[in-house]
């Protein structure tokens, strides 16, 4: 099968990041990678153009992790409130997931956020706080707080007496 390197010019999952120099199929890049302006072939000319994508990588990678350590440090002093459905003993009807979070965030803080930058093991499923974790970068990760209450409150027990109420005492 014949192979032909190519340069990426954006990141592909599973191949390379951007600027990467990859040796793929030459039917994969002829029919997938070029014509969605994912790569340039390697030719003489795109090696020069290469360093000048290396150093725009660089700079920019930089700029995002910076970006990142900054919103890390917003997110520690952050506490999400999301209501939920809940039934009379206080169990959540449904749970919430990653998707509920992100819109929550926006529409609370106004912090757009991707969702696969959200890591949850499981959807939350019970009422009261969690925390989250977030890989905002490669190198960054941090945790918010999620405070997860009932959107219907509870109904407040009422205090049981044992005595009988106080007959009235005869005037005398």
């Amino acid at each position: 099968m014949a192979k032909t390197d190519v340069i990426l010019i954006k990141n592909v999952e599973g191949l390379g990041a951007e600027s990467d120099q990859v040796n793929v199929a030459t039917g994969y890049a002829r029919n997938f990678l070029l014509p969605q302006g994912l790569a340039i072939p390697l030719t003489q000319g795109n090696e020069r153009r290469l360093a000048a994508l290396r150093k725009q990588r660089q700079e920019r990678e930089l700029r995002e992790a910076k970006d990142a350590k900054e919103l890390a440090a917003s997110f520690k002093h952050l506490m999400l409130v999301i209501k939920a459905k809940t039934g009379e003993t206080g169990k959540m009807y449904g749970s919430v997931t990653p998707a509920n979070i992100i819109d929550q965030l926006q529409e609370q803080f106004e912090i757009k956020l991707d969702r696969r930058k959200l890591h949850i093991e499981e959807p939350i499923r019970t009422v009261g706080d969690h925390e989250v974790e977030l890989r905002l970068h490669s190198e960054v990760r941090t945790t918010l707080k999620v405070r997860v209450e009932s959107s219907n409150p509870l109904p407040e027990p009422e205090p049981e007496t044992d005595a009988a109420p106080a007959e009235e005492a005869p005037a005398s």
